[in-house]
């Protein structure tokens, strides 16, 4: 039985053909410039559920630069992840979409070779997307106050508030999570109403701090060593970072923050272990 992927493949082999062509079709042209790069990346993500062909050429076919590790670069890369797909293909539910500047990052409930937490960021060149980022984890059970991966507020607000919220989550990432000013946690985060959607973590400073002691206690280290990107929309932003966690393994770290007047309420992360140099299917590194 064939899935609706196979479609999705067959759109994946024409655009490869045509890459030489130097004229595409009007259609194509005027979809293109119909739709917003948000909207571009929301029906990508859909295909996964309909099979539609039409949002794989979204992607540019010469120029599709990949950082999923496990994945090849290019369309290729993409269509041999298509091509083994379990019977049913995948599906893709997009909980959260922002888009910022030639990048969109989305917050994704996946059934990708099981139920997957994920965020993905694609960034735009002459409205096709060039480049693609993400980081997934297994969907784990609500954590101690009873929040999922997924739940929480969803509505962007406070545009005018983009740059000043990105330049908080910036100081924060530096001051607290680089250079270990813990007495600054406040200063960031408001303590009366904070929630908290990492699996393991509780809301509050409280379920912050029993973490930290649960880590310490039993040997283990959540440490970030450098940040490489600060993206958002109104009052969401997200932090793209890369450390050291558990036994120390090398990590990237996607966080993703809430704010409301200047300070943190909400915060969803994705922790991922950076695939060994021997494991990689393409060389263009996690960041």
């Amino acid at each position: 039985m064939k899935s609706i992927f196979s479609f999705s493949l067959i759109a994946v082999a024409i655009i490869i053909s045509s890459c030489n062509s130097a004229k595409k079709s009007q259609t194509n042209k005027e979809i293109k410039m119909e739709l917003s790069n948000k909207e571009k990346v929301l029906a990508l993500l859909d295909s996964f559920n309909t099979g539609d062909q039409t949002p794989v050429s979204y992607i540019n076919p010469a120029k599709y630069i990949q950082h999923n590790l496990a994945v090849g670069d290019g369309l290729e890369g993409f269509g041999e992840v298509l091509k083994n797909a379990p019977e049913g293909g995948f599906k893709a539910n997009v909980v959260r979409a922002f888009q910022d500047g030639d990048y969109v990052f989305t917050h994704t409930e996946y059934d990708f070779f099981g139920p997957k937490a994920a965020f993905d960021l694609f960034r735009f060149g002459n409205g096709l997307i060039v480049e693609h980022w993400d980081n997934l984890i297994e969907v784990a059970p609500p954590n101690p106050s009873g929040r999922t991966q997924f739940d929480g507020a969803t509505e962007i607000s406070d545009l005018d508030k983009t740059s000043e919220n990105k330049e908080t989550i910036k100081n924060f990432i530096t001051d607290v999570l680089l250079n270990h000013e813990n007495d600054k946690l406040t200063t960031y985060i408001n303590a009366a109403n904070y929630l908290q959607h990492n699996p393991a973590v509780a809301d509050g400073l409280e379920g912050f701090g029993a973490a930290m002691k649960y880590f310490a206690e039993n040997g283990l280290v959540m440490e970030y060593t450098k940040n490489h990107m600060i993206l958002g929309e109104g009052n969401f932003v997200l932090a793209i970072s890369e450390g050291k966690f558990g036994k120390g393994e090398h990590t990237s770290f996607y966080d993703l923050f809430r704010l409301e007047n200047g300070k943190i309420v909400e915060h969803w992360d994705v922790i991922e272990p950076i695939l060994a140099e021997s494991e990689r299917k393409n060389q263009n590194g996690m960041f």
